[in-house]
């Protein structure tokens, strides 16, 4: 291929991406958020709590404080829409639903508002019926459920006191309550290990319960809740189910279902289910970044789906690399990952640009507890440790500057992605005129290059650029070149390559453990070092054959998992990647 041609290919010039997988987090023009400004002046993006819902084969995604939302064809190109008529301050944690052929919204700010609708989201001109739904506690974190008989349901709570509530509500009649609310199930962390607060659930502050998603299947209801803080790498969901919309709920015992306590980008809680044109199921969920501030997040998407017995599960494995798109075939849904590797992790990387040297301008809670420690380490090398909260910092944005990396040896590059970051941004609300300009080119002797992407005109706002080459490229370096952004600083948390080695998989892990504590939630699990491993992923379940929930880690042969049902059995089994693919899996262990 030509660098003519090349360029024509990768330009940035279309308006829709034409690929057939994407990488999380989503790269969709998040909104800087506002509502906070009056009192600390930081910048920072976010985007959580994400109510996907199925209108008329188009999907449309609501987030909370984000003055409107995005809607798409495919789940891969997002269009934000300013809606006619919507929240002055951006709704928070929307609930969304279909009835009638009208979108159905619930999300005020105040915690106390009617129920709106439009038969019309591309446009929005949303209309309240001025029936405020006034529950004694508020409405936090509302969801809105039809069920298949057309009756309406709202669940809600988000507290670390509280427990997840219900109460119908009279479609013909304003969508006023009508009853009682129903106290339906809080966290109970003694007994279930992922429910516990902080890093790897480390904490003894309480946890938070909070947003609520129903979902039917099978004459089952799911009641999806999250736990048990945004801010951590194990904001999960978890799942009650029930014969009946409002209880008795009883405690699934496979969970959590939706868990990413590792890799680049962790967590996966405060989600949404929903059902793409295929039939297959799709779970959106809560990211956690936490460096300018504890509620700085991002969008992930995950295969989702129900299993033969009822079990309910989302697969996160390699949950932040290539997957296949909704309309790409593959043989199972639940097997969406491409099997590009990472070639980028702590590869050789220099630049011509002079380190920063500010401070930074953040909200730190750390010392409260309610965050981790700030990453004020901002070398060249924080570019490629598969870790969202560090970052390069240059202290120069223009078209001179470059970044190179090694990967070392020769391999086939069949994907990248360019993570920026906010360092002290003053970017607030949603500007119209945020980008990000680039070239990257590839070489395999570092003195021949040629141009493979070309972002050099692009005018859109893509803060996870995520670049699908069309054909695959051999290559040994890989360079970025800066053309412009719209923040001051040109921050980068992660430049990362996707593709395949030219070498042998990993061996199988041998001498594969697991000891559970004393603490029944906890169990410690090791192994015997791989050579030549990147990192390890672990599967853990309460079915053989069904082992639904995994944890990634890089370079260590060792873990701790906080996760488990204190009267729970389980089953185990590791494997290794590095750039070559991945291992067959180990043995099957069983803990009692």
């Amino acid at each position: 291929m030509t660098v003519e041609e090349t360029q024509t290919e990768h330009t940035f010039e279309q308006k829709k991406n034409n690929f057939t997988t994407y990488c999380n987090p989503i790269d969709i023009d998040y909104s800087y958020m506002s509502h906070y400004r009056a009192r600390n002046n930081v910048s920072y993006r976010s985007g959580a709590d994400p109510a996907v819902v199925n209108f008329k084969g188009r999907f449309y995604m609501f987030v909370t404080r984000s003055h409107g939302y995005w809607a798409s064809d495919d789940m891969s190109n997002w269009k934000f829409i300013k809606p006619q008529s919507w929240y002055f301050n951006g709704s928070n944690a929307p609930a969304a639903a279909v009835k009638d052929g009208k979108v159905i919204v619930l999300g005020d700010p105040s915690g106390r508002g009617a129920v709106i609708e439009t038969d019309n989201p591309e446009l929005g001109d949303w209309k309240t019926n001025y029936a405020v739904i006034n529950m004694p506690h508020g409405t936090q974190d509302p969801d809105l459920f039809v069920d298949d008989d057309g009756k309406v349901y709202l669940y809600e709570e988000s507290s670390n006191k509280w427990p997840i509530r219900g109460i119908e509500l009279d479609p013909e009649n304003y969508y006023i309550p009508l009853g009682e609310q129903v106290d339906l199930f809080n966290l109970n962390p003694e007994k279930h290990g992922w429910e516990r607060f902080g890093q790897d659930h480390r904490s003894d502050l309480k946890p938070f319960i909070e947003g609520p998603w129903m979902m039917k299947h099978n004459g089952t209801y799911y009641l999806e809740y999250g736990a048990p803080g945004t801010q951590w790498n194990v904001y999960a969901d978890g799942v009650y189910t029930s014969k009946n919309p409002l209880g008795p709920f009883e405690y699934a015992p496979y969970n959590p279902i939706s868990y990413k306590p590792g890799g680049f980008l962790k967590g996966s809680g405060h989600g949404s289910t929903v059902k793409d044109n295929n039939g297959n199921y799709w779970h959106y969920s809560t990211m956690a970044i936490s460096v300018n501030f504890k509620f700085e997040r991002r969008l992930g998407m995950y295969p989702a789906g129900f299993e033969e017995n009822g079990q309910m599960y989302v697969n996160t494995a390699y949950g932040d690399y290539p997957h296949y798109l909704p309309d790409t075939k593959v043989e199972n849904h639940k097997e969406r990952f491409t099997g590009w590797m990472l070639l980028s992790y702590k590869k050789p990387v220099k630049t011509n640009s002079p380190l920063v040297e500010k401070e930074i301008n953040v909200v730190d809670e750390s010392e409260d507890g309610y965050m981790q420690e700030q990453i004020k380490d901002f070398n060249i090398n924080k570019i490629n440790d598969e870790e969202i909260r560090s970052y390069w910092v240059s202290e120069s944005n223009n078209d001179s500057i470059y970044i190179e990396m090694d990967l070392l040896k020769p391999m086939d590059v069949s994907a990248l992605q360019i993570n920026f970051q906010d360092f002290n941004s003053v970017i607030f609300g949603r500007p119209d005129d945020i980008k990000q300009q680039f070239l990257i080119e590839s070489s395999l002797d570092g003195q021949n290059w040629e141009v493979v992407v070309d972002y050099s005109k692009n005018t859109r706002d893509i803060p996870h650029a995520y670049i699908e080459l069309k054909n695959s490229v051999e290559a040994r370096y890989i360079r970025y070149n800066h053309v412009f952004c719209t923040n001051k600083y040109l921050a980068i948390s992660e430049l990362r390559i996707f593709g395949k080695g030219k070498e042998a998989k990993p061996q199988t892990p041998s001498n594969f453990k697991v000891a559970r504590q004393k603490d029944r939630r906890n169990a410690n699990l090791s192994w015997d070092a791989v050579k030549d491993a990147t990192g390890y992923v672990i599967y853990w379940g309460i079915e053989k054959d069904k082992l639904n929930l995994n944890a990634m880690m890089y370079d260590h042969p060792d873990y701790e998992l906080r996760a488990l049902t204190t009267d729970q059995s389980y089953y185990l089994q590791v494997e290794t990647f590095n750039e070559n693919g991945i291992s067959e899996r180990s043995e099957i262990v069983f803990i009692e």
